[in-house]
């Protein structure tokens, strides 16, 4: 264990970097969770149109993978926006057997109100940081060692 995150924990055990991790971890949970509920979304569907609005669409089995959800959990998230009308499924005239989903103009209204709350979020989150400890930050927790399949992960 690295030093200074021993003799850390020894003098104040609540500075444990696991323990800081996961309650900041689910403070921002909760107000991401909460920003994409401001906008009529459930943070799977907020996360489905936000790469489709970066990509406009990708293959039903691609967005699964991308996003890292069970092809069956993928057909309930879809189930619910194409029955909102924010996205939609064809047929890919290449292969029938595979659906191509397409973010649809009243989803790119409804993504745009989710990136704002979201962007809100973040604001208050990391406002007494910089733009450079905001990146190194990104870096840092891109390298922590977790994997898809971790229960929290399979949280909704």
């Amino acid at each position: 264990m690295n030093e200074s995150v021993a003799e850390a924990a020894e003098s104040d055990p609540l500075s444990r970097l696991g323990f800081l991790l996961a309650r900041n971890g689910a403070i921002a949970n909760s107000r991401v969770h909460a920003a994409f509920v401001s906008s009529g979304l459930a943070p799977r569907q907020g996360a489905t149109l936000m790469l489709l609005g970066r990509t406009g669409f990708m293959s039903q089995q691609a967005l699964a993978a991308a996003l890292e959800v069970d092809p069956s959990v993928m057909v309930g998230i879809l189930n619910d926006l194409e029955s909102a009308h924010l996205v939609e499924r064809r047929r890919d005239p290449a292969d029938r057997r595979r659906h191509i989903v397409a973010i649809t103009e009243e989803g790119r209204g409804v993504l745009a109100k989710a990136q704002d709350a979201v962007v809100e979020v973040e604001r208050g989150l990391f406002a007494d940081l910089s733009p450079e400890e905001i990146a190194t930050l990104r870096d840092l927790l891109a390298r922590v060692r977790t994997t898809p399949g971790d229960p929290a992960c399979a949280e909704d």
